[in-house]
């Protein structure tokens, strides 16, 4: 029970904005660049995202456990 797509191998596909996607396993050169280059977009985007984000986390972490000791600070005083 093996299904495989390889009858879609010749068939160009028309997509929504009238690009047209051939469906062509050898990919010329610049095709090819193209793709590199995305991938080294998403992959710098992937890990800036990460990066700013724990550094997010780390900020908002310091500066609630620097609240919480200044409301206790602020408590001891008041007592």
């Amino acid at each position: 029970m093996f299904f495989s797509f390889r009858f879609l191998a010749g068939i160009n596909i028309r997509l929504i904005f009238g690009a047209e996607f051939k469906n062509d396993p050898n990919m010329e050169f610049s095709q090819y660049l193209g793709f590199l280059a995305f991938l080294t977009v998403a992959t710098i985007g992937f890990w800036l995202m990460m990066f700013l984000v724990s550094f997010v986390m780390y900020w908002v972490t310091g500066a609630t456990i620097e609240l919480v000791k200044e409301k206790r600070a602020e408590r001891r005083d008041r007592e």
